[in-house]
């Protein structure tokens, strides 16, 4: 069959439109997946929720003895943590490396605040956490209230606790262990595991506050 004139260059012009297209897809196809594959802007790593998940209105007593919401609490970026005095290891440990990452950030010019709730009322009295408090860290605010109380506020931020029922004075309490950020106007922020180092704690708070 004879070939017409000219075709030979349409056929060569479709290629290459279709050579073209091709490329171009993969193209689009490359900068969607680098796109997608890299954090977005403004991403800090760790743990995102929304904000609505985590935190909430919670009313207990202070060092003092004196009524405060979280209105009054968290006038910085918290560190949020329920545990109890008497806890042998996890909270002693897990207090510690927040008092730390409260340090490193003071260093950095970033004010913020590490906050105890106890989850063990029956115990904890004002004075205790207190105590408690002060041989921590200056900056510290510890938390009690009656069991209503801190039934609502461990509720607000999906925080699971339960007493061992021993008999006896020298029971533990089960609770969970996760640290949580809040910021004042914004509200939860992000959640340090036990395993999250305190450097880590402070250069994802930092990361928080500076792209708020």
């Amino acid at each position: 069959m004879p070939i017409k004139a000219g075709t030979g260059v349409e056929l060569t012009k479709i290629y290459a439109l279709a050579a073209g297209a091709a490329l171009l897809a993969l193209i689009l196809g490359s900068l969607l997946f680098v796109f997608m594959a890299k954090p977005a802007i403004g991403d800090c790593g760790g743990s995102r929720m929304g904000s609505g998940d985590v935190g909430g209105p919670f009313n207990l007593v202070d060092g003092s003895g004196l009524p405060v919401s979280e209105s009054d609490v968290i006038t910085k970026p918290a560190l949020v943590y329920f545990g109890y005095t008497y806890c042998p290891d996890v909270c002693p440990f897990d207090i510690a490396r927040n008092a730390v990452a409260v340090d490193i950030l003071a260093e950095q010019g970033i004010d913020a605040v590490p906050v105890f709730i106890s989850v063990d009322p029956e115990r904890d009295t004002a004075e205790v956490v207190a105590e408690y408090a002060e041989a921590h860290h200056p900056k510290l605010i510890g938390l009690t209230g009656t069991v209503e109380q801190v039934k609502a506020a461990a509720d607000a931020y999906r925080v699971y606790f339960k007493k061992q029922e021993t008999g006896d004075a020298d029971y533990l309490v089960d609770h969970t262990s996760f640290t949580y950020l809040m910021l004042p106007k914004s509200g939860f922020a992000d959640f340090f595991r036990r395993d999250t180092s305190a450097g880590e704690i402070a250069e994802r708070v930092s990361c928080r506050v500076n792209s708020g």
